[in-house]
């Protein structure tokens, strides 16, 4: 199989992707054509059909299997596959494994790490709390299938487990260097920061937005599902549902990022911080994993980070 990150301007292919997206638009002389999202686990790639009344073009939809035979060329520094044939693949006929993007980290020993910390928490409310959710079978399958985003960071299966592990570890971190902080509540917040994910985005391969996720977003429904268990749970004392509740309500920090309040808690600074940090540096990965190691050409302009990067020069550039 030829994998997307080893395509090379004005290669012709024959290969099977996933369509990710498919829209048709109007030329400039009003014929129509159509814009494809082509994707495997090392990426995605544009596709234009130019003649969508071709013979070799058959009918297909988004996210379905599809043969393409194309031109490999460049538009504006990116490649872009014009595609000359196309058809549908069942399902059957392809493994799945090979088009959805997945983590370079073993998920089960993830999962393992990450519900490790459970049994560190001493305060019983907040270890049943955590029990509800990570002991659940199905929970535990969806959430180290899901990702964590539908871009920008950790946006790959096994997603959500990686980046909630590294923040439950960064925050471990925090509260070695701070005894001030609540360990059992930091690190219980640390592991359902972003549980909402599982009903904000829809289950791999779409990985796009519902409507619940478009309506509520990920820090409300995360809330509601932890109100939820916490009803569930005889005597969980109310200060402490709330303290824990508000660390998930200001985990993005401000309003402009989806906040609906500021962190008020160290705790909640804490969370704010490590949550930050993983997905900063994780969308920093990303966004040079394509740059060949010693290539020390800037990079141009990024939006997220409102800055031109490259990699790091290492001992040549010390």
């Amino acid at each position: 199989m030829r994998y997307i990150e080893t395509l090379r301007e004005g290669e012709r292919i024959s290969e099977v992707y996933l369509c990710r997206q498919k829209q048709t638009f109007l030329t400039k002389a009003g014929k129509p054509y159509d814009s494809l999202v082509l994707q495997d686990k090392t990426g995605t790639l544009d596709g234009k059909i130019w003649d969508v009344n071709s013979n070799g073009i058959e009918d297909f939809q988004t996210l379905d299997y599809v043969y393409v035979m194309g031109d490999v060329t460049s538009f504006q520094g990116n490649l872009q596959l014009n595609v000359r044939r196309v058809r549908r693949v069942e399902d059957s006929q392809v493994n799945a494994e090979d088009y959805l993007p997945t983590s370079e980290n073993d998920i089960p020993q993830m999962y393992q790490q990450l519900t490790a910390y459970i049994s560190q928490v001493k305060n019983l409310y907040l270890r049943q709390l955590a029990e509800s959710f990570f002991n659940d079978s199905d929970f535990s399958k969806r959430f180290q299938f899901h990702s964590a985003a539908k871009s920008v960071h950790h946006g790959f299966v096994g997603g959500l487990l990686e980046h909630t592990l590294h923040v439950t570890q960064i925050c471990d971190f925090y509260c070695k260097m701070y005894p001030m902080l609540n360990r059992d509540l930091l690190l219980c917040a640390a592991m359902f920061h972003d549980i909402g994910k599982l009903m904000e985005l829809s289950a791999f391969p779409a990985n796009d937005y519902t409507d619940d996720g478009q309506l509520l977003g990920h820090i409300v429904i995360g809330s509601m599902e932890i109100q939820k268990h916490i009803d569930a749970i005889d005597g969980f004392p109310k200060r402490m549902a709330s303290e824990l509740l508000h660390c998930i309500l200001s985990h993005h920090g401000e309003l402009e990022f989806g906040s609906p309040k500021k962190p008020a808690l160290a705790e909640a600074l804490a969370l704010n911080f490590a949550d930050n940090a993983d997905a900063k540096l994780e969308t920093m990965k990303e966004a040079l994993a394509s740059v060949p190691a010693g290539n020390l050409e800037w990079q141009g302009y990024n939006r997220l980070f409102e800055s031109n990067i490259r990699r790091t020069g290492g001992e040549e550039g010390a």
